[in-house]
C-alpha cells in the first residue's frame, strides 16, 4: 500500500491573508521595540544610545520569510513583496516630522550661517571612497549604483525606488546599505558624537550640526550623545542637528539626484566597457 503524502499546511497568511497578518506582526514589532525603549551605556568617554528602531530591525529580520526558515509558517514570500511597496510611503512622515524641530529654534539656525548648506558636499565623498571598494573589491554588479551614491537614508530610497525600482540590482544595493547603517550607524554616530564631544576639540555646535546626514535614526543617536555631554545646551544641539538633517534631506536629495548617481552611472559604465573588453580579449587570445 502507497504511502500517502501529506501536503504541507500552506503558512497562515493563505487563510487570514497576506495584508493583514502583516500588519499585525508590524504592530507588534512597533509595540515591543517601544516597550524596551532607548537603552544607553558609556564606552570609554562616549556613549553609546541603542534605539527602538535598532530593536525593530533586528526584529523584522527574525520574521523575514526569506532569512529565517521558522518564520516561513507565519508569513509568506508574499508579504515580504507587500512590505517592500510601504517602504517609500513610510519615509514621508519621518521626514515631515524632522521639521517640527525647526521653527523654535528658528534663530540659532539662521545664525549658523551656510554651513548647513555647504555640509552635503561632504556627502558625495561616498562615491570616491566606497565605490572603488564595492566594484573592484567586493566585485558588485549593479548594485554598487544604490550602494555608493549616497549614504542611502530615505531620501536614497525614494530615488532608486522611483528611477529602478527596489526590487532591482540598484534596489538591492541601497536597501542593503540603509539597512547596515541603521543597525551599526547608529551605534557607530552614537559613540562618536559622545566621544567628540567628550574630547572638546570642536564645539557641540558643530558636532550636532554633523549629526545630521539624512538619517532620523543617527541623527538622534548622535544629538543625544552630544546633550548627554553637553546637558546646558541640549535644545540647541537637536535644534541645529534637526535643522541639519532636514536640510542634508532637502539638499541632498538633488545632489544625489542630479550629480552624485550620474557620476556614479557614468563610473560604473566606463568599468563596465574596460571589463567587456577585457573578457572579450581573454576569449580572442584563448582561441587563438
Amino acid at each position: 500500500m502507497e504511502a500517502v503524502h501529506r501536503r504541507p499546511d500552506p503558512p497562515l497568511t493563505a487563510r487570514i491573508g497576506p495584508i493583514l497578518l502583516l500588519h499585525g506582526v508590524a504592530l507588534a514589532v512597533v509595540v515591543v521595540s517601544e516597550l524596551i525603549g532607548t537603552r544607553s551605556f558609556k564606552l570609554g568617554p562616549g556613549l553609546v544610545l541603542f534605539l527602538p528602531l535598532l530593536y525593530a530591525y533586528v526584529m523584522g529580520l527574525a520574521v523575514n520569510p526569506e532569512i529565517t526558515p521558522v518564520a516561513r509558517r507565519l508569513l509568506s514570500s508574499r508579504s515580504t513583496r507587500v512590505a517592500a511597496g510601504y517602504i517609500v510611503v513610510a519615509a514621508f512622515p519621518i521626514v515631515a516630522k524632522l521639521g517640527t524641530v525647526i521653527g523654535p529654534a528658528l534663530k540659532d539656525i539662521i545664525a549658523a550661517g551656510p554651513a548647513l548648506l555647504f555640509q552635503e558636499l561632504g556627502n558625495l565623498g561616498t562615491i570616491v571612497l566606497a565605490f572603488p571598494v564595492a566594484v573592484f573589491l567586493l566585485k558588485m554588479g549593479r548594485e554598487a549604483i544604490g550602494a555608493t551614491f549616497s549614504v542611502a537614508r530615505e531620501s536614497s530610497l525614494l530615488i532608486i525606488a522611483e528611477k529602478y525600482g527596489l526590487d532591482s540590482r540598484e534596489g538591492h544595493g541601497v536597501m542593503g546599505v540603509y539597512i547596515s547603517g541603521t543597525l551599526f550607524g547608529t551605534i557607530v554616530f552614537a559613540f562618536l558624537g559622545g566621544w567628540m564631544g567628550s574630547l572638546g576639540w570642536l564645539s557641540v555646535e558643530a558636532l550636532a550640526m554633523a549629526c545630521g546626514v539624512g538619517s532620523s535614526s543617527m541623527m538622534a543617536a548622535c544629538a543625544g550623545s552630544i546633550a548627554e555631554v553637553a546637558p546646558a545646551s541640549k535644545d540647541e544641539i537637536l535644534a541645529l542637528a534637526g535643522a541639519s538633517n532636514l536640510l542634508t534631506v532637502g539638499t541632498g536629495l538633488y545632489a544625489a539626484l542630479l550629480l552624485a548617481l550620474p557620476a556614479v552611472e557614468r563610473w560604473y559604465g566606463a568599468v563596465e566597457k574596460r571589463r567587456t573588453r577585457g573578457d572579450r580579449a581573454q576569449r580572442e587570445g584563448a582561441s587563438s
